[in-house]
């Protein structure tokens, strides 16, 4: 840890309370009804959802966010200047009530704080396959903003994707770091994935938490609260 500059947190899962299976269901729904007039939903979540594949496997030839337009407006059959509009709307108006289906972790503010007060680059890196501007509101649910993080991955500004290690490369070639100089902290295999290319991992155990023998084991594992236990005993 003494070499550690950079914490690259994930998100859904690690610093916010949610579920991913009860929250993504309610989160299509809502989504595919406010264009229901236009496609049929069960149509368009299939479509939306082979286009956020698309982004999964981006080999870096785009943004995120234009893999995903070239995948998803011609499935449907409607531009992006007539739908994107109505999606814009979506997340400022219907997202913020998803904010039900997920909880704020009380140790997650302190330990990001801490990180900060310690002065260590800190990342918000969570899977960029949504627009920032609902990645900025999980942030707020999660209780983790106002912080001047040095990156936040959405899918405007992002290249790859999770599981991809790649992602990781491209976050600390942006920040200047080297990844045996950063710490990643996550809840899934596609978070542990960051140790292939060298950087230290620290699993933090959720409902989503399912590793395999492709993923190096986690250097650390254990609560947030662990995580700036562990901070702390670093700048002793």
């Amino acid at each position: 840890m003494a070499e550690i500059k950079a914490i690259l947190f994930d998100l859904d899962g690690t610093l916010l309370d949610s579920n991913m299976q009860v929250f993504l269901p309610q989160y299509l729904q809502q989504i595919a009804a406010r264009v229901a007039h236009l496609i049929p939903p069960k149509e368009f979540i299939a479509h939306l959802l082979a286009a956020t594949q698309a982004m999964v496997d981006n080999d870096g030839r785009a943004t995120n966010a234009q893999v995903f337009a070239a995948a998803f407006y011609p499935r449907v059959g409607h531009s992006q200047t007539e739908l994107e509009p109505i999606f814009m709307d979506f997340y400022e108006r219907d997202y913020p009530a998803l904010q039900r289906l997920t909880a704020v972790k009380p140790d997650a503010r302190p330990t990001v704080q801490l990180a900060f007060d310690l002065g260590y680059d800190v990342v918000i890196a969570t899977n960029p396959l949504f627009p920032e501007i609902a990645t900025r509101q999980r942030i707020a649910w999660a209780g983790v903003a106002g912080f001047p993080y040095r990156r936040v991955t959405t899918y405007e500004n992002s290249r790859f994707a999770k599981p991809n290690p790649r992602y990781f490369e491209e976050i600390l070639a942006e920040i200047g770091c080297a990844p045996d100089a950063a710490l990643v902290v996550g809840d899934e295999a596609m978070d542990m994935v960051a140790a292939t290319i060298g950087c230290t991992t620290f699993l933090v155990p959720s409902a989503a938490t399912k590793l395999n023998g492709n993923v190096p084991e986690p250097a650390y594992r254990g609560t947030l609260a662990d995580v700036a236990a562990l901070l702390r005993a670093s700048a002793a």
